[in-house]
This record gives C-alpha cells, structure tokens and sequence, in this order.
C-alpha cells in the first residue's frame, strides 16, 4: 500500500501538488490519470524520493520514504517518465545493475533475466547498447529492470509510451498478476481506454488536486449517458 497524506509541492509561486491525500490499496491495480502538467509526475518522483515534499508525508507499506528512504525504497520497482537512462550500458549490465542495487543473488538474477527478456522479446538484444535501442526497446529495457528485484509495489509513470502492442499487452497481463498476488500496482496514463480496460480503482488529478477517487464505474453513474472521455474534460473544467 501507498499512503500520501496532505502533500505538497511548489516550484516558485508555482503549486505542482497541493494538499493531496489518498490510499493505494495493494491487491489492485490503481490508475493516475489527468491532463498533461496536472501534478502526474511530480508526485509520482515524491513517492519515490526523487524529489522531496513541501509538506505531507508519503508511506510505502508503512515506511516513510524521507525518514526511512533504504527501507522503503526497497520496496518498490520504479520505471519512469522517461526510458533514456545510463545508456551506454547494454541491456543486459543494465539490469545486472538494477540487481546488484536490491542484492538479487546470482541463481535467482540469471532465472529473472531470461524469463523477462523472453517475455518481451529482448533476448537477442540483450547485449547490444541501449543507446542503439528504439525508444520501445528502452522502455522494455527499463521495465525489465525495475521487475529484477520482484518488488511487492510497482510504480510506472507512462510505462506503455513506445511499446508495440505485444509488449503492452504482456506488461498487463503482468500488472493484473501481481495484483492478483496482493501486491501494488500504481501507475500513470493519459490513455483512458487503458485506464477504462485495465484499472480497479482511479485517482484523478488536475492542478495538482485530487478530483476523483474510486472506480470508473461509480464515476461514470455520476455522469449517465457521457463518455469517459466527455466526463474526463468535465471533471477536468476543460468543457
């Protein structure tokens, strides 16, 4: 579980992220959605102690992410807005990294590797450099890493950007499993038709607040006859 209680960040006389406060529940996949420079990313990078909060506190399974960050970032496979990282690695160092960081041992690293690279078909492009990947071959390269370490909560910021639809649908059928298991699964999407398909439960966000907490279904009761995407510019004050 993610507890964000009453945080807050500014940039200036800027507010990214005001006053949010909300729960996501393990055993369930929670979708964050809202328009572009709603606060998506900027407290996705809070949650993961990227960037530090004006005021609030933020939780990963009860470990605080400022007070205890070894702990609580433990816990967690990150993979974020963008796939362009360490990019003179190749695929495969890159996660060897990743499972040197969470101290992944060599049986259980080796076994990880294969079966995701199979997955999403990396395997043949596992030692070639990620700088001559495509931006899908960064994304699967990134995804995979995050996954090397099987941690209990998965943030993703935008992971289905420059995925072709084979990898998308495995990363998915993914996300659905490890909910399944009790797990977390929090991440960003402006596709509402992946947010609609895939989600349990949506947090919706538009200038920085919190506007919506629940599932689509009870969102759509609210407003009969709309579609999400009418509803969306709605509760977003874009109509």
């Amino acid at each position: 579980m993610i507890s964000i209680q009453n945080v807050t960040k500014t940039y200036g006389d800027k507010t990214a992220v005001a006053g949010f406060t909300a729960q996501v529940e393990s055993g369930k996949i929670t979708g964050f959605i809202g328009p572009n420079g709603a606060g998506k990313t900027t407290l996705i990078r809070m949650i993961t102690g990227v960037l530090k909060p004006d005021a609030g506190t933020l939780e990963l399974d009860g470990r605080n992410i400022e007070t205890q960050p070894l702990e609580a970032k433990k816990l967690f496979g990150f993979v974020p807005d963008s796939p362009d990282l360490l990019l003179r690695l190749t695929g495969r160092e890159y996660a060897e990294f990743m499972a040197d960081v969470y101290q992944v041992d060599p049986d259980t690293r080796k076994q990880r590797l294969e079966a995701l690279a199979r997955e999403f078909e990396m395997t043949d492009a596992l030692d070639t450099r990620m700088s001559d990947y495509s931006h899908g071959m960064r994304q699967k390269a990134i995804i995979i890493g995050a996954l090397m370490s099987d941690p209990d909560i998965w943030i993703l910021d935008e992971p289905m950007t420059g995925l072709d639809p084979g990898a998308a649908w495995i990363l998915k059928q993914k996300m659905k499993e490890h909910a399944s298991r009790g797990k977390t699964v929090f991440f960003s999407t402006h596709v509402l038709e992946v947010a609609e398909k895939l989600c349990d439960r949506i947090l919706l966000i538009n200038q920085g607040q919190l506007k919506y907490d629940g599932t689509l279904e009870n969102l759509q009761e609210q407003y009969p006859d709309k579609t999400l995407e009418e509803i969306f510019l709605e509760v977003t004050g874009r109509v």
